[in-house]
């Protein structure tokens, strides 16, 4: 978790349950490119039934420090969603990718941590950030939780990520080194990142276990993809 000023800026001038088990071992996903199609659910499928916001939180969101309160978290049957940028997260698990070198920001530890009680691996696990709870919208209230399963969508590309930090309690729009990777982003963590068109769709009362099981999150979320599809 890290408060983080306007990078992007300055560099270019998430009542449904799904808990899935494998090993730990199964947590280093499949070779992702720029064709990216996780699962069978297409990105115009999932953006189709989020084309208007029924809004749940209390009030709007900033994606940076800058920028002003414009991203409501919006209702829909079994999901939240948002529409934002995507600031690139590195905290974690120090690795080559992700160190007090490469960010800023980096901070060794992730609000939600590992089976084995350890941060996650912000290189290699695709995760997403929720907001800390505040006066706006708390997120555990809406059936969020750590762990919980997100369908990451950019530019016509579906990234199935979990629930693995909190961030400030004003900023939205963020996700793991590996998320951004995955979808084509620069996922530099200081000069990286995409400005805009990210949608974030969090799956209500969804659970990947162990949460660092990345394919375990993919199987999860394509069924709750196509639930999602099925029930709005």
């Amino acid at each position: 978790m890290r408060t983080r000023t306007l990078a992007l800026a300055a560099a270019s001038g998430a009542a449904l349950l799904a808990t899935v088990t494998l090993s730990p071992a199964a947590h280093a996903g499949p070779a992702r490119g720029a064709n990216l199609k996780e699962g069978s659910v297409s990105a115009a499928d999932l953006l189709a039934k989020v084309t208007s916001c029924s809004q749940i939180s209390n009030g709007k969101y900033r994606t940076d420090e800058e920028t002003s309160a414009t991203v409501p978290v919006c209702g829909k049957n079994g999901a939240v969603f948002w529409k934002a940028d995507m600031d690139v997260d590195c905290d974690g698990e120090i690795t080559a990718a992700c160190n007090e070198d490469t960010d800023p920001w980096f901070q060794n530890g992730t609000a939600f941590e590992t089976s084995a009680g350890k941060p996650l691996n912000a290189e290699r696990l695709p995760y997403v950030v929720v907001p800390s709870t505040s006066s706006i919208w708390n997120y555990s209230d809406a059936g969020i939780k750590g762990g919980g399963v997100v369908a990451v969508i950019y530019d016509n590309k579906v990234e199935y990520a979990v629930v693995g930090d909190t961030g400030p309690n004003k900023i939205i729009g963020e996700a793991s080194y590996a998320t951004a990777k995955a979808l084509g982003i620069d996922p530099d963590p200081e000069t990286g990142g995409a400005e805009s068109g990210v949608t974030y769709i969090l799956f209500k009362n969804s659970k990947v276990s162990p949460i660092e099981s990345h394919s375990a999150a993919v199987t999860a979320g394509d069924a709750l993809a196509k639930q999602f599809i099925q029930n709005n």
